[in-house]
């Protein structure tokens, strides 16, 4: 028995410690999760919507896996092998409806067993999903923010290949997030060698024709970096009415086309060529494969103690002055710490499988805990703890520890008593409560 194993601290025999103190877990936390996910009810959609090509009869289900592998995420436990270590927490045996949890094995071959049907599966969901959270909260515009990253491989992975821009080995993703909520809206696995605009057109593709006739209403805006600077982007952006604004690579013939406002510049400097200095203008420029001009604005800028201009071209179809389109085209920037929230908060760029494919149903698992988390930091957390990061809100709501009680009736679990974010855990759960029933 474990109270034969209690012992006595050497800098105070007065405090003895066992391991006695009865069905504990370090997650209660999570409890607010489930009753969000339930609100959303994101369990029945994977019921309905989502399973893997496995004829076998299995005590645990692809959409109970799934469910489990999610809050894993959320709660910041991101190896398969930690279903282990869960397998009896109190927390999420009661979250998930079972005695015990799915085991390691049982994990690894749920995610070897997806394949690509699963990964429309998994768009078809991330679809339905935000139809509820829009019926809740509808956004009045979304700002698409689209980037590349890197996700490290190791060793001979399918499509594992080397990246350029990166000078590193692995996959080059394409991300789209709203770069005003933060929600991850489409992410795509590409072998490591794409270059930033492959697939990006299909890519957009089914975001902008879900928006354009489920939510007309909302204007749709984009962002890009000179990446993305592809014709068949622009043309589709214009088509599906999406204002953009996307950087474009310095050249010599978009210099000349900005010499009047290198004019303005040199004019500027002429008497202090120490000091920063700015011209912004615009111009008309048609390159060899687009069929007409497209709007070009320009900023021109000398740094401060430097001879030499530095150069930003944006294209664009959008009204405002140069100025104020630059500056809306550098906010972009924010999209790096939705990447990194999601790299280091939900483990997306673990790419542990041999297959491409599983791997990029491990990155669609993951979207689906960002996301919820995300749409529950926005929708029902207090407002205080709304620009938090993952981790802090884990440390702060999510671990708290928490004793299962039985009775008769019912199963309680008492927090702890000296939690300092009680009153914020009961003003969540209050605004979980306070959401209108979804259908």
């Amino acid at each position: 028995m474990d109270i034969l194993n209690t012992l006595s601290l050497n800098s105070n025999r007065q405090i003895k410690i066992n391991f006695t103190g009865g069905n504990l877990s370090s997650d209660s936390g999570m409890l607010l999760i489930h009753e969000f996910a339930q609100k959303l009810g994101l369990e029945n959609i994977l019921k309905q919507d989502f399973s893997t090509n496995d004829n076998k009869v299995r005590k645990h289900t692809d959409s109970k896996n799934a469910m489990q592998k999610i809050y894993q995420l959320i709660a910041g436990y991101f190896q398969d092998d930690d279903s282990d270590e869960l397998i009896s927490d109190p927390i999420f045996t009661t979250i998930l409806d079972k005695k015990s949890l799915a085991s390691q094995p049982t994990m690894s071959g749920f995610t070897n067993r997806c394949d690509e049907i699963c990964l429309y599966q998994f768009d078809l969901i991330a679809q339905k999903l935000r139809q509820k959270v829009y019926s809740l909260k509808k956004p009045k515009h979304l700002l698409i923010d689209i980037d590349s990253s890197l996700f490290p491989t190791y060793g001979s992975q399918e499509g594992n290949s080397y990246n350029t821009h990166y000078s590193d080995y692995g996959y080059h993703p394409l991300l789209a997030y709203d770069g005003l909520t933060g929600d991850l809206l489409r992410a795509k696995l590409r072998p490591g060698s794409s270059y930033t605009s492959k697939d990006a057109t299909s890519f957009l593709e089914p975001l902008l024709d879900e928006f354009q006739q489920d939510y007309p209403d909302i204007p749709l805006f984009l962002r890009g970096d000179s990446g993305f600077a592809d014709v068949l982007i622009y043309e589709k952006l214009e088509s599906n009415g999406t204002s953009y604004v996307i950087r474009m690579k310095e050249s010599g013939r978009l210099r000349k086309a900005a010499s009047v406002i290198e004019d303005e510049l040199f004019e500027k400097t002429k008497h202090n060529q120490v000091d920063y200095a700015v011209s912004y203008g615009e111009f008309l420029y048609k390159a060899d494969s687009w069929l007409y001009p497209r709007r070009i604005v320009c900023k021109i800028e000398k740094p401060v103690n430097q001879m030499t201009f530095l150069y930003t071209f944006i294209v664009t179809n959008m009204e405002g002055s140069p100025e104020d389109l630059i500056r809306f085209y550098c906010k972009r920037g924010q999209m790096e710490n939705f990447i990194r929230e999601s790299k280091y908060g939900f483990n997306m760029d673990s790419m542990s499988s041999h297959s491409m494919i599983v791997n990029a149903n491990k990155l669609q698992i993951s979207m689906l805990a960002y996301n919820l988390f995300n749409w529950f930091r926005r929708l029902v957390l207090p407002k205080s703890f709304q620009k938090l990061q993952v981790d802090t809100i884990r440390l702060k709501l999510l671990k708290i520890a928490a004793k299962q009680v039985h009775s008769a009736r019912y199963i309680t679990f008492k927090l702890c008593s000296y939690c300092p974010y009680k009153d914020e855990f009961y003003e969540t759960m209050k605004n979980i409560f306070g959401l209108k029933q979804l259908e």
